[in-house]
């Protein structure tokens, strides 16, 4: 059992600074004009640790942010062997996992689910005051002759 929570350890030690190194690489030494601000959200290494998924989030200030998206994960697939040969470098490791390069979209995601539920919440709002109180309500069904 230890030695499972072990390799477990060890494994979110190594993703960990992969995400800090290939963030930092992009912040700085990247400069491919087809990477657009972004950051590193999440590298979710294989059990094996042959292989890992780099997950990015780019900045929501571009106008079409699905072709930054597109754009940033070439530029990023096209500096794969520098990132790799940084990464072993930097790391002192034998072998560095291959990369694969995704855009993370759950921050959108969330931040849409947000607005339409403000959005619900707000026409509830809306259709609740429009309604009488119940005190009125009540009062009226009484005046009302019954049929």
């Amino acid at each position: 059992m230890a030695e499972r929570r072990g390799r477990k350890h060890h494994q979110d030690r190594v993703a960990e600074t992969l995400r800090l190194e290939i963030g930092a690489m992009i912040e700085g030494e990247l400069v491919d004009p087809r990477i657009h601000f972004c950051y590193v959200t999440e590298v979710s290494l294989n059990p094996g640790g042959k292989s890992a998924r780099v997950f990015l989030a780019v900045d929501n200030a571009v106008k079409d942010i699905a072709q930054a998206e597109v754009d940033t994960i070439a530029g990023l697939e096209a500096a794969k062997g520098y990132i790799r040969y940084e990464l072993k470098e930097r790391m002192g490791v034998r072998h560095v996992p291959e990369l694969s390069f995704l855009a993370d979209r759950s921050g959108r995601f969330q931040a849409r689910i947000e607005q339409l539920m403000d959005r619900s919440r707000k026409r509830q709002k809306v259709s609740a005051e429009q309604m009488p109180p119940p005190e009125q309500k009540l009062a009226a069904e009484q005046q009302a002759p019954p049929e």
